[in-house]
């Protein structure tokens, strides 16, 4: 049996066999490429969310990225945005969005900001989404572009996701955009009956689990799960000195 495994962190673009042009796009470039991504990447596989699919159709993901991999954007890859992270490829954001089961007036916390991609997606969901990341030069970028790009709602602190936010809580949904050895504990304590968990959960730089949960009666039961490959969930102490 073949296994597909999707990539959500890359580390050297290289090894993507591609190369990212400077020069300027034709007009409807990026709405072409997007209109692309979503038919053939996203309706091609398995991703039938009508709502999932418009925000994915919608949100532009070129405004995400640096500005040189902005021609990248709508490709089946992940692409890196500094900081040592990398915005998600289309497929996981999409699989991840739909997986959460998201409605209208769900809050939804999202552990992991990076670029505010994701948050973007989920705020064309509902009107509650609160997105906390570690490292202050991306989670202050991501805030200032979803507040440029119309996503004022969302709510974005700069902190350790692995103590989620519990004074916003209970949550719909629970996010996690980067891998983690295990299920951090205060999850699931801010997750409501029913409420959806997706992470991925494994070693760094090996292949990973992404796993959706489900909160009954108190305790997470699984329901799917994907291999994968993300970047590891940092905490205080693992970030690098910057003296």
């Amino acid at each position: 049996m073949r296994i597909k495994i999707f990539l959500s962190s890359v580390l050297f673009l290289g090894l993507l066999g591609l190369a990212p042009t400077l020069q300027a796009q034709p007009p409807g470039y990026y709405e072409a490429a997007r209109e692309r991504m979503v038919n053939l990447q996203l309706q091609g596989r398995d991703i039938t969310d009508a709502r999932v699919l418009a925000a994915m159709g919608k949100v532009p993901r070129h405004l995400f990225v640096p500005e040189h991999l902005a021609p990248l954007a709508y490709g089946d890859q992940p692409l890196p945005i500094g900081s040592g992270q990398t915005i998600s490829q289309p497929y996981i954001v999409a699989l991840m969005s739909q997986w959460a089961e998201i409605k209208p007036g769900d809050k939804v916390l999202e552990v992991g900001t990076g670029s505010g991609y994701q948050a973007a997606i989920l705020a064309e969901l509902t009107d509650k989404v609160f997105t906390i990341e570690i490292r202050p030069e991306l989670a202050e970028a991501a805030a200032a572009r979803l507040t440029e790009l119309g996503y004022p709602q969302v709510q974005v602190r700069t902190g350790d996701g692995y103590q989620g936010w519990p004074e916003a809580s209970p949550f719909d949904a629970i996010l996690v955009t980067a891998t983690a050895p295990q299920v951090p504990p205060a999850l699931p304590q801010q997750l409501k009956e029913g409420g959806r968990l997706i992470i991925p959960l494994g070693p760094p730089g090996q292949i990973q689990q992404l796993v959706k949960f489900r909160q009954v009666e108190g305790k997470l039961q699984e329901e799917a799960r994907l291999p994968v490959l993300f970047v590891p969930l940092i905490r205080p102490p693992d970030l690098p000195s910057t003296k």
